[in-house]
């Protein structure tokens, strides 16, 4: 009989991930590429009690508080809060080898991307964005299919070879990677992502207020798919908000704008009447890009 052969494993395009910070979108990270590739090394950078849960669920194989220990990887992940990151971009070309490829997750590109001009040149910086989150943050939370089917937004300047590597990375993974530029992103990210969670956790907060805890235990499911939202850590969307605040307010003028006009028109309806006729149609929309298989 002869003897069974087995193909090589498919070799991972990068051999080394340091990943800095481990919450939900770093950890998924992990996750998925543990899913996908078993081998290389996988390094993750965070607080000792996060470091300490990662390890738990085999996220990585070593783990620091210490950024030195990037040193020798060929891809560095910075997935904490925007403002960690771009202080982050500052301090890596002291530890980082030439050629490495550095890349975050972060909701805004603009200003991060304008920080990246002062690495030196052996270092790539890519700005990346997952279109995939959770109602609810931490390393707890992550899991290996979070991307699966999602897009993943990269917005740079950078060789079209790491590139390569990097969008081979996250199709592997189950992503989609995008091209997109940064200017584009911020400004289409301020309606899809930022406006609905300003508006969600101002609307739970008004609702709260207004109601009091009596009032909330009569609530129905609707309020509570409306505020899915409303329980997102404010630290990260402190960073997005003041490092995307332009978008963000421009955004927030159309919204005050539609607002004042149901306000004006309550007793009428005409403006109610177009407004939901209009949303339903957009809703429909949304909905019917979201049914579409990924």
């Amino acid at each position: 009989m002869l003897p069974v052969i087995h193909p090589a494993p498919e070799a991972p395009p990068f051999e080394r991930i340091a990943i800095i910070g481990l919450g939900l979108i770093g950890g998924s990270l992990a996750l998925a590429i543990r899913r996908k590739w078993a081998g290389g090394l996988l390094i993750g950078v965070d607080r000792k009690e996060v470091l300490e849960a990662g390890m738990r669920m085999h996220a990585v194989d070593v783990s620091a508080d210490d950024a030195g220990m990037v040193a020798g990887a060929d891809l560095i992940v910075l997935a904490a809060p925007i403002r960690q990151n771009i202080a982050m971009l500052h301090e890596l070309p002291r530890f980082v080898q030439d050629g490495a490829v550095i890349t975050d997750v972060g909701s805004t590109k603009t200003e991060i991307l304008n920080e990246a001009r002062s690495l030196p040149a052996p270092l790539t910086f890519i700005g990346g964005h997952p279109l995939a989150g959770a109602a609810t943050g931490g390393v707890a939370s992550a899991r290996a299919d979070l991307f699966d089917g999602r897009p993943w937004l990269l917005t740079t300047p950078a060789q079209e070879a790491a590139l390569g590597r990097l969008e081979t990375l996250l199709g592997g993974l189950g992503a989609s990677p995008v091209r997109i530029q940064a200017a584009d992103h911020d400004r289409l990210l301020a309606s899809l992502s930022h406006l609905p969670q300003l508006v969600v956790s101002a609307l739970m907060h008004v609702v709260g207020e207004r109601a009091g805890e009596r009032g909330l235990a009569l609530a129905g499911r609707g309020l509570r798919d409306t505020t899915r939202l409303a329980s997102s850590p404010p630290e990260i969307w402190r960073d997005i908000a003041a490092t995307n605040a332009p978008a963000i307010r421009e955004a927030l003028d159309a919204l005050i704008d539609v607002l004042q006009r149901l306000r004006a028109d309550i007793t009428r309806g005409e403006d109610l009447q177009r407004i939901f006729e209009s949303a339903a149609e957009w809703k429909a929309l949304l909905e019917g890009r979201a049914s579409e298989p990924r």
